[in-house]
Order: structure tokens, then sequence, then C-alpha cells
């Protein structure tokens, strides 16, 4: 027998692993994928589901084809699939390693040297590719599709002829406030019908009052039909002779602004892609403040939004493993909880950058970055 006094070898720590290892990888990969899968699938059939309850009537009671409603609920799936995105994402990560931890999975891998962040590592692939579907349905995708749906549906419950009143006596205002105009029909893509075009010298006394019976963008500038301009005199009270004519050019030099710069100038910031907002906040330097701020939060959420798909994995992942004997059953309210506290704080924070109370690139990052650190401080406890 060896004597009590000597003492045990102590036990070598196993050294951390962070290569690739294409069996772990593709094994923590296969089970979070197969709730994933179920969870979009099953979110996408409730959205159409909800769907077809507020606006299959519409169609049916105009007697519309099948294939124009499967356009139109085909239309309405990317917006749902925005929202519904990074809720799956936390929910799949959670129950994937909620349920490692509970068949002691998650200690057998760090006991062989695999830590904490390093075992969600295919998650994080997945979350990241994620992120860059959101990105692409939030700029690519979703203003659009959400456009022709609200046009079909027009179409289906009012008539064609409500379509064009979509965009009726629309008035704009030019960025250098030199020119005012007043549309009664406005076509993105065609000739504008009943156009006022008002044009102000540099003194702000107004120059000219051109009135068309019809107006049309080219790439070398506007194009007025049956035209009749009125000159003013230099106090902009008296007007001049007005002259007729059958066709006036106005090159670009004169009239920069085009269709796109007009309708984008009428529409909400939520239904401008980024690249729009960024364009109009450029291009209108007079713009007050308080517009700016609606604006601005709006894109600096819009840039945050679609990462809140690869905040779920870096929060989800220590979450669940935070207590693994808790089960499954307390991963999902972990997750709903989550949720929850995100979107609550996130819609606040909008708010409050829109009304100017919060800077707005504070309001549009504050709360990702903020559950970002939480996420990390969790998993540096755990590792």
């Amino acid at each position: 027998m060896q004597p009590e006094s000597q003492e045990k070898a102590p036990v070598p720590l196993t050294k951390r692993r962070f290569g690739i290892n294409p069996i772990l990888d593709g094994y923590i990969l296969r089970e979070f994928m197969i709730p994933f899968s179920l969870l979009i699938l099953a979110f996408v059939i409730l959205f159409i589901i909800g769907d077809i309850f507020n606006d299959l009537e519409d169609f049916l009671s105009n007697k519309s084809s099948l294939r124009t409603i499967f356009t139109f609920f085909m239309l309405k799936l990317p917006g749902n699939v925005r929202f519904i995105l990074p809720i799956t994402v936390l929910l799949a990560c959670m129950y994937t390693m909620a349920n490692f931890g509970k068949n002691m999975e998650i200690t057998a891998m760090r006991s062989s040297g695999v830590s904490l962040m390093r075992c969600g590592g295919s998650i994080f692939v997945v979350g990241l590719l994620v992120t860059g579907l959101l990105f692409v349905l939030n700029e690519k995708v979703v203003p659009y599709s959400e456009r022709e749906a609200l046009i079909m549906q027009t179409i289906a419950s009012k008539g064609k002829e409500r379509v064009e009143e979509m965009y009726k006596m629309l008035s704009y205002r030019s960025t250098d406030k030199r020119r005012t105009w007043l549309f009664e029909y406005f076509k993105q893509n065609g000739e504008h019908q009943n156009v006022i075009l008002k044009l102000y010298r540099e003194d702000g006394m107004l120059n000219s009052d051109l009135r068309a019976q019809s107006a049309s963008f080219s790439n070398d500038g506007w194009i007025f039909k049956d035209v009749t301009v009125t000159e003013y005199s230099k106090d902009g009270l008296m007007p001049k002779n007005p002259v007729h004519h059958d066709e006036l050019k106005i090159p670009l030099s004169q009239i920069p602004e085009n269709p796109e710069q007009i309708i984008n100038a009428s529409k909400p910031p939520e239904d401008l892609p980024s690249l729009s907002i960024i364009a109009l906040l450029r291009d209108t330097e007079h713009m007050g403040t308080r517009c700016r701020n609606i604006y601005l939060s709006t894109l600096f959420y819009r840039l945050a939004f679609p990462w809140s798909c690869f905040l779920a994995v870096f929060l989800g992942v220590p979450l669940a493993t935070k207590n693994e004997r808790s089960g499954i059953f307390m991963a999902i309210i972990s997750a709903v909880v989550v949720i929850v506290a995100y979107q609550l704080s996130t819609h606040i924070f909008l708010i409050l950058g829109k009304q100017g109370v919060l800077n707005p690139i504070i309001a549009g990052f504050t709360p990702s970055l903020a559950f970002i650190i939480y996420g990390w401080v969790n998993v540096v406890k755990r590792v």
C-alpha cells in the first residue's frame, strides 16, 4: 500500500481545440437545422393562414383567378419571413443547445477541449448566413413585393382606377426650394397628367408658373406637352402674358429631380430601402430636424435589425447551457423572454430616436449592442 501522505499526480488539462471538426460540426448543424426548418415551416403556415383570413375575401368577392390569389400570397411571404427569421434562429438554437445539455453532450464536448463558443460554431455560421439573407430581404425584396401586393389587393377590392388614385394630387418641394410640383395624377413610369410647376428665384420670389397637360421624364430632362408658361415680375406678384407650347423640353441642369426622388419623398421611411433613405438625406440639405431624425433612426434600425439573427445565436448558446439540467422547457421560456425584451427595447429606442430624444445612431444600435454585451458576459462566465 502507498502511504497516505503521498500526493496524487495532477490530472492534465485537456488542450483547447479550435480547428474544424467535420464530424462534430456536421452533427451540431444537423441537430440545429431540424428544429430550424420545422419552425420556419410552422411560422410560414401560420402567417399564410392569417393572411388568408384577412385578405382572401377581397379576391373571392371579385372572382379573381387562382393564379392572382397565389401570386398575392407569395408576394406577402417575404415580409412575413423577415420578422420570423430572428425568432426562429433563437428558438432553434436554444432548443438544440438545451437538448445537448440535457443529454450531457455539452459536458462531453467541453471535457474533450471544445469551448462553449466552439460548440455552436456551425450554428454561428448559419446565423451569419441568415443575417445576410435578411439584409437582402430588407433592401431588395420586401419594399417591392409589398408594394406589388398592395396594388394587387387594391385592384381586386376597388378596381384598377383606384390604383391611379394611390398617387393622386401628389405634391413635392425641391431640396433647394427653387421648385414646387403638383401632380393631379402621378405615374412613376409613364406620363404624369395635369402637372403644375412653380419655379422660384434665389430670393424666394416666384419666377414662372408652368401648367402642362402631361409631363414625362427622360435621361435628358423633362418633357412637357400642351403647356402654358407664365412669367412673373421681379417681385413675383404681377404675371406677364402666358405663352403656350405644344411641347417644351427642360434639361436636367434646370430641373434635376426625377420621378423616383419625387415618389420616395412621399413614402413613409419604413417603405424605403436603405440606399433610397441615404440618397434622400444626401440630396435634401434643408430637411427639418424632426424629419431627419425619423429617417436616420429608421435607417440605423434597418441596418441593425438583420444582426438580430446572429445575436440570437450569440445569446442562445450561453443561455441554453446556463443550467444543463433545467431542460428544454426552460430554454424555450428563456427564448420567449429574450425575444420580448429585445423587440420591446428596439421599438422604444426607435420611437425615442424619431422624437429626437435620443441620437439616431444610439436609438438604432444600442439595443443590439447591449444584448451582444450581455451574451458575451454570459459566454465568459461559462468558459
